[in-house]
């Protein structure tokens, strides 16, 4: 469950900033973030079934098809919801009725202020981190299940079926699915399955989600891999340790301004260092992850905040190559959530760049040969 305290505390200096009385949260990610729950009932919808706000006290706002259940299974005991009948009224016109204003709110209702709900996510509460623990091992495991059965001659899309059940039988949903074999690997940094074989090699990519959250990561199998893969994956990997070094020290104020553009300087510099210069130009690097795939995606002279705590997933890719986990950023820690201690990994040392006073090594996942 959600700390409903610390939203609440977060959510009071929203409102007293902007002068504001209520805010809502209808899309999927903002609604689980308030309250825990899930608003989806069409997966392809960009707005849920209900509206969960906060005026000073939580409640929700759904139609009476959705009241019922919504309570008994998706809402804490002690959040009233409010409901309408589903011929009579939209859900952002049931919101406006109902609503004190001035407000705002993360889906189009009339007359009220947008949110910008990426910033109020950050950073994470402990809650959050707990969460994310277990979302990061079943996200895992389930992968890594997969990948220790696979053949060269398995099509893409089965291998894809089979990451995507292996994750539902731990009631974790997945938006990304990724699977590249050794041909379509090397030509897309987004390989969407296809009926193509495995071959020599392949990447499996996903980020999954559960209760909001989100995790990715990427495992490399190899079978009678090519003789630069080796190389190339140890490029990726320098990148994505510089890329989590650089991070810890801007959420922690010792890189530049604390800023996106700041890691994204050390990636760059990262690219040059292993030799692969310009490369970030074919694929984005990744940036910080919580309640969305990536909160924020890191860019040239981006100036959002590095927080802390908050979980980060970094991606950089090497021609055929990639390297990516979802790590947990903190003051005093960087700690890797998708990890199951079953899969190899061993210790990779972030390059020098200027900004990072003598990083420590981290441990990142190895590809495997079967």
């Amino acid at each position: 469950m959600v700390d409903l305290s610390a939203r609440a505390d977060r959510l009071d200096e929203y409102l007293d900033a902007r002068g504001l009385e209520a805010v809502w949260f209808a899309r999927p990610n903002g609604f689980a973030w308030l309250l825990g729950g899930d608003n989806v009932v069409d997966a392809d919808a960009d707005v849920g079934v209900a509206a969960a706000g906060y005026d000073g006290s939580f409640r929700v706002v759904t139609d009476n098809v959705e009241a019922d259940r919504l309570a008994s299974e998706e809402l804490p005991d002690d959040v009233p919801v409010e409901s309408f009948p589903w011929y009579a009224d939209s859900l952002s016109a049931a919101v406006a009725e109902r609503s004190p204003t001035p407000a705002a709110a993360d889906f189009d209702v009339a007359g009220f202020d947008a949110v910008d709900a990426t910033r109020l996510r950050q950073p994470l509460i402990e809650t959050d981190v707990e969460r994310y623990r277990e979302l990061g091992r079943e996200a895992a495991a389930a992968v890594e299940t997969v990948c220790r059965n696979l053949e060269p001659d398995d099509p893409e899309y089965e291998v894809a079926a089979g990451v995507e059940i292996s994750l539902a039988s731990r009631d974790v949903n997945t938006p990304v699915v990724l699977v590249g074999g050794s041909e379509r690997a090397q030509s897309f940094r987004h390989y969407t399955p296809s009926d193509a074989e495995l071959g020599a090699y392949a990447l499996v990519s996903i980020t999954a989600e559960q209760g909001g959250l989100y995790a990715s990561l990427t495992r490399t199998v190899a079978f009678d891999p090519p003789e630069w893969l080796e190389r190339r994956h140890r490029a990726a990997e320098k990148v994505e340790a510089t890329a989590l070094a650089a991070t810890r020290a801007a959420a922690t104020g010792t890189l530049g301004d604390g800023t996106a553009g700041d890691v994204f300087e050390a990636v760059q510099a990262a690219y040059d260092a292993v030799g692969f210069d310009g490369e970030w130009r074919s694929h984005h690097q990744g940036g910080a992850a919580g309640y969305a795939g990536r909160e924020w995606i890191a860019t040239p002279g981006a100036t959002e905040p590095v927080r802390e705590p908050m979980g980060y997933a970094w991606n950089p890719t090497v021609q055929g190559a990639k390297s990516e986990d979802t790590h947990l950023v903190a003051t005093d820690r960087t700690e890797m959530l998708t990890k199951t201690g079953r899969w190899p990994t061993h210790e990779v040392a972030p390059v020098a760049v200027d900004g990072l006073d003598d990083p420590e090594p981290f441990e990142l996942h190895a590809p495997v040969t079967r």
